[in-house]
């Protein structure tokens, strides 16, 4: 009968430990993934939480120039503030705002392949490819985007996984 007792008690127990791991997880670990989402903006190219220097990112895409964003004209996704030079730029954006997303955080992509380091940027100097959103270093005589164009498809391949170690997204 006292065998029988513990073995009652022991698989209480075994059923109270279940509760709390599963309760653990549910409390813990799911709000945490949404905390993830969020702080994308960690790794992000950022000056008081704005992206691209104030640079529309819509404009690069339909104007295919660097075009400033107004303050009034602003939208943020996840925690990464845009501005925007129209309405109708931040519309578009709203739609669709990881196709607008610069690649790297907004990091110099050559830096990002070349030796796998956040370096900034100049937002006049940018590429698209393969419709996604590119901007490089220019400064004191030395265009990293000319660097980039010699060796792209290596570049880009190792700019891509240095990044994925860097920021985990």
């Amino acid at each position: 009968m006292a065998f029988y007792f513990c073995v009652i008690q022991f698989d209480n127990l075994k059923l109270n430990l279940m509760k709390k791991s599963i309760l653990i997880f549910l409390f813990v670990l799911i709000p945490g993934a949404g905390f993830a989402q969020k702080s994308k903006a960690i790794h992000f190219n950022l000056e008081n939480k704005v992206a691209l220097q104030g640079y529309d990112p819509v404009a690069y895409f339909t104007q295919k120039k660097a075009v400033k964003g107004k303050k009034e004209i602003a939208s943020a996704f996840e925690g990464v503030t845009y501005y925007f030079s129209s309405q109708a730029n931040k519309e578009a954006f709203a739609k669709n705002p990881s196709g607008y997303e610069p690649q790297y955080g907004g990091w110099c992509a050559f830096a990002m392949g070349d030796y796998g380091e956040k370096v900034e940027v100049n937002p006049e100097t940018f590429k698209i490819l393969d419709g996604k959103l590119y901007l490089f270093y220019n400064a004191y005589f030395n265009n990293t985007l000319k660097s980039w164009n010699k060796d792209e498809t290596n570049l880009k391949k190792k700019a891509d996984a240095n990044w994925k170690k860097i920021s985990g997204l």
